[in-house]
Parts: C-alpha cells; structure tokens; sequence
C-alpha cells in the first residue's frame, strides 16, 4: 500500500496503484516544499529577532516582519500533507491541488492553490448540474498525516487517463458522523456548493445566513470571514478588518481555532457583553416588560439628548476674580467655545477643546470698567513678561512645543474659580452616571425620553441605579461612545509629563555630551541641530483605543436572531457602512420571530439586505430530528425544519434522571474519543468535568456534542421560549440524544 494512503481493509481497492500514483508524487513534493519553507521561515524569523529593534519606522518595520514570520511559520507548522484538501481535473486536462494556504515549491512552481482563490473556486461550487468545467473532483479525509478516505465525483466521465474510485459519498458522510471534540473541527473539505456561494458573495450590504440546527451557518459564517479577509481589499485589516460576534463565551471558545486553521490570526472576536467593560456579570434583565422598554431603538437614541443636556451654554453670565481684576463670562462667550467642538466629538474628549477656545475667547476680551481700562492689560506689564521669557528658555532648552498664548491666558487658565465654573458648564461624564441617572431622576428621563407613558416610565423606576443587567447593554455602550474616555486626560496629562522628563533628560545628556566633547572637528556640537535633536526624542505614545470599538469594514454576527433593536444599534455603530454576515435562525428565536429578516433588518437601519437559505442539516440524525420537530412546531406550526441527510442508527432514548451519572459513566468508557453535554435549568453554575459539558439550555446555541443528555426538559419553561430551548438542546447532537425525566 503506498505510504500516505492508509485506508481501511473495506475501502483497500481504493488504494490501487493507477488510483493514487499520482497523488503519491504530488503529496512527496508538498512534503518537502513544506520542511524546506519552514526552515527558510525559522531562518529568516531567527535574523529578523536578532536584528537591532532600532526606533520609530525602524523599529514598526521589524516588528511587522517577525509577526508576519511567526504567523505563516505556526501556520505551516500546524498541518503537514493535510494542508491538501483535494484536486480536480478541469476539462483541459490540468490537475489542481486545492489547499488550505498557497503553496509554491523552490522552483516557483505552483503545488497548492489557495481555496479562497479565483482559481479553486470549481472545486467547491462544481455540480453535477453545473460542473464548472471540471471533469472529476477528489476530497482527501485525513488522519495522522494519512489519508484514511477520499471521495471522487467525476462529471464527465472516466478513462485510463484520469481514473477515478466511484463508491459511496464515503469521506463526506463519515465525516459528519466522526466524533466531535472541545473545539470546531475543520470542515473545509467538505464545503458544499451552496455554503461556498455564500462564503464567496461580496462584502457590500447585509446577507442573511438562514438555517434551521445543522446547516453549517457558522462553518459558513467564520469561512467567509477568511475569505473576505484573503480576497477582499476593502475589508483586510488596514480597512477596519472584521470582527465576529457570538452568542456566548463558549461558543467562542468553540471556534476559536477554526480561523487560525485558515490563516488568519488576529481576528477580533467577542459578546456583546464584552463591548462594555465590565458587563460579563450581568445578569438577564428578570422583567419582561423592562426588558421590552430597553430593547427599544428609542432608548438608545434617548443618550443624545441625555448627553446634550450637559452641552448647553448657560443663560446668564458670570464674573471670575482674578489676582488683576475681574473677567466677566457672557453666555455668549461659552455658546463660541461650545461651538468651537466638531460635530460627532465625543463629550469627553471636547472638553479639552472646549476650554482651550474659552480661554482664547477670554484672552482676547477687552473687559472694560467703564474707563477705558482694561485689567488684563496689567498682567503682562507687571509680571507676564519674565515669566514668558523663563517659559521660552525652558522649551527652547528641551526641544519642546512653545505655548504662543499670552500671560493673560496663563492667569485665567490657573483660575480655580473658573475651572469650576467649567466644571459646571462641561463637566466630565462616566457612562454609568448618565444611565443611571435616566433611571434614577425621573425630571431627567421624561425630557431624553417623552415618547415613554408615565406608567412606563415608572416601571424603569431603579432604587438602585447601577443595579445592571444585559437589557442595559445597549444604553451604556452608546453613552460610553457618545462621552469618550473621562479618564482620557489623565492618561494625556502623565504622558506629557513624561515627555517633558525625558525631554529635559536628554537634553542634559546632549549638554554633557557636547561641554566634554574634545574631538577636532567638534562632532558632538552636531546634537544641537533640530533635526538630530527631534531623533533624539523618545517615542511615547500611549494608546487610548478601545480595540472592540471600530469601526470595522465588516461584522460576521452569530444567533442573530436573539438581537434587539436595541443591541442593533450596538453593531450598527461599529461598522457604519452596513456590511454585515448576518447568521440566524428565525425557529431558533427564544422570544419569537414573525417578521421576515428583511422587515426585521429595515426596521434597525439595514436596506440593502440579501437572504440566502440553507436547508440541509448535516449535523443532527433523522433520529434525532424525528423527536425534535414536532416540539418546535408546537409552538411554532409554520416553522422551517431542515432536512437531515444521514441517520445515525441510534435511537433517542428516554430515561430517569437517576441514571444519569451511570449513563455518563457507560458512555465514556465506551466511546474513548468524543464529547458528551447534560443540559439541565439547575445547574447553579456550568462545569467542564473531561469530555463531559454541563450548560443551561440558553448557552447550548452554536455548539455541538456526540451525545446529549436533556435532564427534565419539561423544567426549561412554555411558551415559545421553552420550546425553543428544548428544540436547540435536542439538536446539538450529533450521534445521540438522551432525554431524562424525575
């Protein structure tokens, strides 16, 4: 038998010489393009590491290049022959490896094709119906570093020259039946035509993933998103990139591999609770009817006028003391200094600006007492001058930016009188001040929100204001967007005193430097040049960016059928242009689901919408689905149900929940690969014991186990959202399902 194919005893007559020959001499040279490249990359990542980091481009240049290494080193590191996912014959007779990376060999010669390329694409959309101009395609299951199956279809027809092994669709259907593990497995090879489609469609506007359990909507959600990354210009990283966003903690945990596995590090993934710091202990909102008033995208639009309530220029004017006299500030000046603020700055980050055009406005005032005289004017006569002259020597000293304002300006800006009134007028806002205060203040929620009934707005009512829970998500996200970061300035303040120390330090050094230099050409007076002095400058820079903030060139969002108006809003506001992978299940919705998802996505924003439909469950056997349909058309009778394409020959078994932990037990020692799921409403907190989960039936979305054990599920609650939860819990299996019962 040749050496990378290592099939079973059944499927031995598809190991034939004239089967495989030629595959046996591809894989040989992959194998050594593959060690020859990983010893080039470790080479070249070892100079590159042991380079001098140098400073500013210098040092970015570095970084960018051993990053760039390191990531296509753990790539090729991560497979070996299996980076191969297949070859196809086109109806020219060329034979194309399609793999999951490009791959070259030292000759330049192409070994792999990119599956996000133009040039794999047959190899994935080809039907017998359209075969893309292509005669035969082959998908290799691996194992080991060996292939254990492969899956020809040929579409033309065979001969000598291009033989084929026509049996059953071996390698695909075992493959949706192999035993699951903690993480996603990679489902690359058997990509379907219309899951491809979907993965190939361009970028602009949303598209609708829609799908009943087991129709490959996340496979297809987190491929796209490599795809778009690899093909798409408009969305790689120096365009916003993309940011993925799930249900839950575990189901990023579950795919958190899947990405990598396609070459693309670095993707930002998260939960909504992880937009606002701080969130992942909120508990769910235990008041439907409050939970109901939130969700509503007026809410989210009541943090403006929340916000603008602390933007208003004062009405009546006041009188500042000052060591020479008084300044008199008109409502007028502090409506210029307001105005002073480009639209959209957040409320935080203007304060600067702010007060920076007050003081200009104020300096330039001539406050007359009636006489002719204006107090400012002693300032700079009396004492403004030597200062100023102290102030220039000590910025020319150090190589730092000269303040051009005048000493009036210095007097008024070490007012304390006036930075309360500041303080007063524009004052530094938290996030969870303003919502709080909307539930706290009820003055202050009727004028943000007047659309809210007075019966509504004392359901809103809060004794305690900070008490959050995830239906407040929304409303501190859009204030934490609106106000900026009130800490902000602080950061600014030590980051300039910073660079002031080491300004002032260097620039003692360059004096010791150039007093000591005895050379003959005085080499060290060169430091006194402008430009060798700005070299001489550190680089300090701190970086106030929230990386989960935006905005992103495209959003893949998961379970999108759980989202709000509300918490629309919270995606909306990171990727302004709309372009979104949206993946959901309409039967899937724990509070129901009546609009189509085009009226759904008009009604947050979204008009350019397309939906596309995948409607065969790979995943969950005909067993399975035989007990799990009637449940969610009890509750929903016209609901959508995937067809599932394969039976598992397991029966669902009905049982009591005292035999759980023997069952758990019997099945573990029986089954030495695989995972196991209880899902229960009483678990006190979800446990990982092994290979065993334990979940409530709200975080069993996304995610898949070889046996599930549903421990009372009458207990999960009525109404649609009881019978969802059952109908998600029941299909997350990929082998068997267990239902017990006290």
């Amino acid at each position: 038998m040749p050496f990378t194919f290592d099939l079973p005893n059944r499927l031995r007559a598809k190991a034939a010489p004239e089967l495989v020959v030629d595959d046996e001499s591809h894989f040989a040279r992959i194998a050594r393009s593959l060690e020859e490249q990983k010893t080039q990359l470790q080479t070249r990542l070892d100079a590159a590491r042991a380079r001098p980091a140098g400073t500013g481009q210098s040092a970015m240049d570095r970084d960018t290049e051993v990053h760039r290494l390191s990531a296509r080193l753990r790539t090729l590191s991560r497979y070996s022959l299996d980076l191969c996912l297949g070859r196809m014959v086109t109806d020219s007779g060329d034979t194309v490896y399609i793999g999951r990376l490009g791959l070259l060999d030292a000759s330049d010669e192409r070994l792999l094709v990119d599956w996000r390329s133009p040039a794999a694409e047959p190899f994935f959309a080809a039907t017998h119906q359209d075969p893309r101009g292509l005669v035969s395609r082959r998908r290799y299951r691996w194992e080991g570093g060996r292939v254990i199956d492969y899956w020809d279809e040929v579409y033309v027809g065979t001969d000598e020259a291009n033989p084929a092994a026509l049996d059953d669709q071996s390698a695909f259907i075992a493959s949706l039946g192999a035993s699951r593990s903690a993480q996603m497995r990679y489902v690359l090879g058997t990509i379907a035509a219309d899951q491809d489609a979907i993965v190939r469609a361009p970028a602009r506007g949303a598209l609708v993933v829609d799908g009943g359990p087991g129709t490959g909507k996340t496979v297809v959600a987190l491929h796209r998103t490599a795809y778009l990354l690899y093909a798409d210009a408009q969305v790689g990283r120096r365009a916003g990139g993309v940011l993925v966003v799930g249900p839950h903690a575990p189901y990023l945990a579950y795919v958190a591999d899947v990405l990598p596995s396609l070459g693309e590090e670095g993707v930002r993934t998260c939960t909504l609770r992880e937009m606002v710091p701080g969130a992942e202990a909120f508990p769910d909102e235990p008041e439907p009817d409050v939970a109901k008033l939130k969700a509503d995208v007026r809410m989210v639009a009541a943090i403006e006028p929340a916000v603008a309530f602390y933007e208003e220029a004062p009405t009546e004017g006041m009188e500042i003391a000052l060591p020479e006299g008084t300044v008199r500030v008109s409502p007028g000046d502090w409506a210029e200094a307001i105005a002073s603020v480009e639209p959209g700055t957040p409320h935080n980050d203007a304060r600067d600006r702010v007060w920076s055009a007050l003081l200009e406005i104020l300096a330039d005032k001539r406050v007359s007492d009636g006489e002719g005289q204006d107090p400012l004017d002693a300032w700079g006569d009396e004492g403004g001058e030597g200062v100023e002259d102290e102030g220039e020597a000590e910025f020319d000293a150090y190589g730092l930016d000269r303040d051009d304002g005048a000493a009036d300006r210095r007097a008024l800006e070490s007012s304390a009188e006036l930075a309360d009134a500041f303080g007063r007028v524009w004052p530094r806002l938290r996030a969870q001040d303003v919502v709080g205060d909307l539930w706290e203040v009820p003055a202050y929620l009727r004028r943000c929100a007047p659309w809210l009934t007075p019966s509504e707005a004392a359901k809103l009512r809060r004794r305690r204001s900070h008490a959050w829970t995830t239906a407040d998500l929304p409303l501190l996200d859009a204030a934490r967007r609106r106000l900026g970061d009130p800490d902000a300035w602080r950061r600014r303040q030590r980051q300039q005193a910073e660079a002031r120390a080491e300004a002032r330090d260097r620039a003692d050094v360059t004096a010791q430097l150039i007093a000591t230099d005895d050379s003959e050409l005085h080499v060290m007076s060169m430091l006194r040049g402008q430009d060798l002095r700005h070299a001489l400058q550190a680089d300090v820079a701190l970086s106030d960016a929230d990386p989960l903030a935006g905005p992103f060139a495209h959003i893949v969002v998961d379970e999108a059928q759980e989202l709000t108006d509300a918490e629309w809003q919270m995606l909306l506001s990171r990727c302004p242009q709309g372009n979104l992978t949206i993946v959901g299940d309409r039967a899937q919705a724990r509070h129901g689901f009546t609009e189509s998802w085009t009226d759904r996505l008009a009604r947050v924003g979204l008009s350019r919408v397309a939906v596309r439909t995948l409607s065969v469950n790979y995943r969950t056997p005909s067993e399975v689905m035989a007990e799990a349909e009637p449940v969610i058309r009890a509750a929903i009778p016209n609901v959508t149900v995937p067809t599932s394409i394969r039976a598992s020959g397991v029966p669902v078994t009905h049982a009591s929940v005292d035999e759980l932990d023997d069952l758990l037990a019997g099945w573990l020692a029986e089954h030495e690969e695989g995972t196991a799921c209880t899902i229960s409403t009483r678990l006190g907190q979800e446990e990982t014991h092994g290979r065993v989960r334990r979940l409530r039936p709200e975080h069993a979305k996304g995610l898949e186990f070889d046996l599930v054990v549903l421990v009372d599920p009458d207990t999960f609650g009525g109404g649609i959202t009881g019978a969802v939860d059952r109908y998600v819990a029941m299909t997350r299996a990929t082998q068997q399902l267990v239902v017990l019962r006290s």
